[in-house]
């Protein structure tokens, strides 16, 4: 059985609304709803609830080469990708000075995608906010470490910048340890067991479910693709982009036996055996989607 969830991120309903909308197939193949790409090796926080507040945990100041995410960006075009792409992952994507660039690209080449940014808004301002729109970025969702009156700034910002109301997304993640923080918590397939926050990685798998395989194509800065955003130990690594095509990687065979197996509630494998997951919030459709190829 999961442990009860103590506080549910309201942002997931909406991920979970847009994961419904961006099933599309390419020759009759479930395409991502989204591409989350961590474009870099470094975040200037180190929050107790994170991986990198752990002794030891390396922070490389490395970026993406825009000839990878351009390639990137081409072959999803071929397959004629409509999801969602995220800059998100592991770091903080505004410290990347090049990221208007690479938002540029992927609007160049994906007319009809959705274009996301997760960002903790410490480096955020009016002209890097209203570039970022310019640049073709659709919503930014912003995380809010420091308290209400951060939350309030932020939204005065947003407001000066006349977005709308679906071009950003204020997230809480302030709120106190029994509210876990104001973020859905797991144990990040065991990377949480010398956080500052330390949760413990389970010492026998969960007999439940797991869709993020079926629904998410998550890709580092260097080019390898993870079997999963939870994978913080990059224990699991389905192919390099810089080796391998977009979807050569997304239908591999080893990523299939994944899905099989998850989808059947089978984690007795690394990293998901000490994963503790609610891996069903999202992308129900995508694993039925699979399921009739299986």
């Amino acid at each position: 059985m999961n442990k009860p969830i103590k506080f549910f991120d309201p942002s997931i309903k909406r991920k979970a609304k847009l994961a419904k909308k961006n099933l599309f197939l390419f020759k009759n193949i479930p395409l991502p709803a989204e591409v989350e790409i961590s474009e870099s090796g470094t975040c200037n926080r180190a929050c107790s609830f994170c991986p990198r507040s752990a002794p030891g945990f390396e922070d490389k100041k490395e970026f993406i080469e825009s000839q990878l995410f351009e390639k990137l960006c081409k072959e999803l075009s071929e397959v004629n990708y409509q999801g969602t792409l995220r800059f998100s992952g592991f770091v903080e994507p505004l410290l990347d000075k090049n990221i208007f660039n690479l938002i540029e690209m992927a609007r160049h080449y994906l007319k009809n995608v959705n274009i996301e940014m997760v960002t903790n808004g410490d480096v955020l301002n009016l002209k890097r906010l209203k570039k970022l729109m310019d640049s073709g970025l659709n919503t930014l969702l912003i995380s809010v470490y420091d308290g209400k009156e951060d939350a309030d700034r932020f939204q005065k910002l947003c407001e000066d910048a006349k977005l709308e109301e679906h071009q950003y997304v204020i997230r809480h993640r302030y709120l106190p340890q029994d509210q876990d923080f104001g973020i859905t918590m797991s144990n990040r397939a065991g990377m949480m067991k010398n956080a500052e926050h330390q949760i413990d990685p389970l010492q026998k798998s969960l007999d439940a479910p797991c869709y993020y395989p079926h629904y998410t194509f998550f890709m580092d800065y260097n080019g390898d693709v993870l079997m999963c955003p939870h994978d913080w130990g990059k224990k699991m690594i389905l192919g390099n982009l810089k080796n391998e095509t977009f979807m050569q990687i997304w239908t591999t065979i080893k990523a299939k036996e994944i899905r099989y197996k998850l989808k059947t509630g089978n984690r007795n494998f690394s990293p998901c055996d000490v994963c503790d997951v609610k891996g069903t919030l999202i992308g129900k459709d995508h694993s039925e989607a699979w399921s009739k190829l299986d």
